[in-house]
C-alpha cells in the first residue's frame, strides 16, 4: 500500500488544485511502486503524469533513452569495507539513517538529506563512497554518462540533463555524478559561451528541485572550477584526502591474504613506504605484490618480494629503494 502520507498529498492536491503538489506526490507514489517491484502500475501512473498520456513523444522508449545518459548498476561495496576517518563514517551513518528512517522524518514534516558533494584527490574513495553509500541504503546506482549528456549542439545539453533528471525523478535510487566540474564549472568563466552558463543553471535549478528518494552524489578532483551557487546545493560536503598512517595501514592490511601470517606482513614499514600514495595507488601496489607472492609460490620470500616491489615503485614513491635493516624480518 502507498505512503499515507502520499495517498493525503494526492487528496489535497485535487481538492484545491494545486498541480505542483500533484506531480510531486504522484513522482513519489512511481519511485516507491518501482522500488516494490510494480513496474507497471509506476508506468500508468507515469504515463499519466504526462502530456495526453503519452509515455513519450521519442522515437525510443524511456528505458532506451535512459541507458545513452546514465549506467545502472548493482552497488556491493559496503561502507565497512572502507577506510574512513571518524567525522566521515559518523556523517555517512547519519545519512543512512535518515533513509531508513524517513517515514518517521517526513510524519514531523522533515526530509532527509539527499545532495552530497565529494572532494578530494583522485583515487581516495570518491567513487567507492558513493556506491557504499547506495549499498547501505539498499538503492540501485546511476553514473551519468557524460558522453550521452554533453552534446556538440547548442541547446541539447540542456535538454539531455533535463531528460536525465525527469528518468530519476521517479525512481529511489542514488544518481552518481564523477567528476562534477566537467558539467557544473563556474559560469564566471569569460571564456564560456552563454549555452555552458545556461546549461549550468538548468542543472542546479533541477537539482534543487529533486525529491528526497533521489539521493544525488556528485564527486570533484577540482573544487575551484565548480561554480560558486554549487556549493550551497548540497547539504553535506565530505572531504576525502590521502590517507594517514594509520589508515595506511589499515588498507594494507586489508591484502594480508594470501600471506601467512601479520608476523611475515610488516604493515608498519610497508606502509611508511607508501606514504604519499592515494588509496587507488595502494591497492595497485598490495596487489602487484600478492600477485608477485602467488607465483613465486611454494618458495616465495615475502621480504625479497617486498624489497623488489618497492625498488620497481621507487619513481612513484620518490624514495629510495628500501634497505634490509639489521635483524629485520624478511622470510630469509
Amino acid at each position: 500500500m502507498a505512503r499515507s502520507d502520499l495517498l493525503l498529498n494526492l487528496v489535497r492536491a485535487g481538492r484545491v488544485g494545486d498541480q505542483a503538489l500533484l506531480k510531486r506526490a504522484a513522482e513519489a507514489l512511481v519511485a516507491e511502486e518501482r522500488a516494490k517491484s510494480h513496474h507497471i502500475l509506476a508506468d500508468r501512473i507515469e504515463a499519466a503524469l504526462r502530456p495526453n498520456g503519452a509515455i513519450n513523444n521519442l522515437a525510443v522508449t524511456p528505458d532506451e533513452q535512459a541507458e545513452r545518459l546514465v549506467h545502472q548498476s548493482v552497488p556491493r561495496r559496503r561502507l565497512q569495507d572502507l577506510v574512513l576517518d571518524d567525522a566521515t563514517s559518523s556523517l555517512c551513518l547519519e545519512l543512512i539513517e535518515e533513509h531508513q528512517r524517513a517515514e518517521l522524518l517526513r510524519a514531523y514534516n522533515l526530509e532527509p538529506r539527499h545532495r552530497i558533494l565529494l572532494i578530494g584527490p583522485p583515487g581516495n574513495g570518491k567513487t567507492s563512497l558513493a556506491e557504499a553509500l547506495a549499498t547501505e541504503m539498499l538503492l540501485p546506482l546511476y553514473t551519468v554518462r557524460y558522453e550521452g549528456v554533453i552534446a556538440s549542439y547548442l541547446g541539447e545539453t540542456a535538454s539531455r540533463v533535463s531528460r536525465l533528471l525527469e528518468f530519476v525523478r521517479m525512481r529511489q535510487c542514488v544518481l552518481f555524478f564523477d567528476e562534477f566540474d566537467a558539467i557544473a564549472k563556474e559560469r564566471g568563466d569569460p571564456h564560456d559561451t552563454g549555452e555552458v552558463k545556461r546549461v549550468v543553471s538548468s542543472l542546479l535549478l533541477q537539482i534543487d528541485a529533486l525529491p528526497s528518494h533521489v539521493v544525488v552524489i556528485t564527486a570533484t578532483n577540482h573544487p575551484e572550477l565548480l561554480d560558486r551557487a554549487v556549493w550551497r546545493r548540497f547539504q553535506i560536503r565530505i572531504q576525502l584526502n590521502k590517507p594517514t598512517h594509520i589508515q595506511r595501514e589499515r588498507f594494507v592490511s586489508c591484502f594480508q591474504t594470501p600471506f601467512v601470517t601479520s608476523a611475515t606482513f610488516p604493515l608498519s614499514s610497508i606502509s611508511d613506504r607508501l606514504a604519499g600514495l592515494s588509496y587507488a595507488e595502494i591497492e595497485d601496489f598490495m596487489t602487484d605484490l600478492q600477485r608477485k607472492y602467488v607465483l613465486a609460490l611454494p618458495d616465495a620470500n615475502l621480504g625479497k618480494i617486498l624489497k623488489t616491489s618497492l625498488t620497481q615503485w621507487g619513481t612513484r614513491l620518490k624514495r629510495k629503494p628500501i634497505k634490509q635493516r639489521q635483524g629485520s624480518t624478511d622470510g630469509e
